[in-house]
């Protein structure tokens, strides 16, 4: 037990130690918050290029009576729904990764 509180002194009871270095209190790093904004700008640019025209318009007008194929198209269906997961994925690792 006298080898564990080795250092213990009267004298050093309720003083705080100055000797040791301070370290980074922040849990992220800037290279966390770089990859974050990305992260979410890929999120924002996915979910901007599923944005349209819906499939009752004709110019920008709501028509019943016909029918947009465009709400079929690739960049709606395949290319924004994986920007959108692969901005989630960015941000899950963004967050995990250790700050060194």
């Amino acid at each position: 037990m006298s080898k564990k509180n080795k250092n213990f002194s009267a004298e050093a009871f309720g003083k705080k130690e100055a000797d040791l270095p301070q370290e980074n209190s922040f849990y992220f790093g800037p290279q966390n918050y770089k990859l974050m904004l990305i992260g979410l700008a890929l999120i924002v640019i996915g979910f901007l290029l599923m944005m349209g025209a819906d499939a009752n318009t004709v110019d920008g007008k709501y028509d019943p009576n016909s029918w947009n194929e465009g709400i079929f198209s690739i960049r709606r269906i395949r290319i924004a729904p994986l920007l959108v997961i692969a901005g989630f994925a960015v941000e899950v690792y963004a967050i995990l990764k250790r700050n060194k």
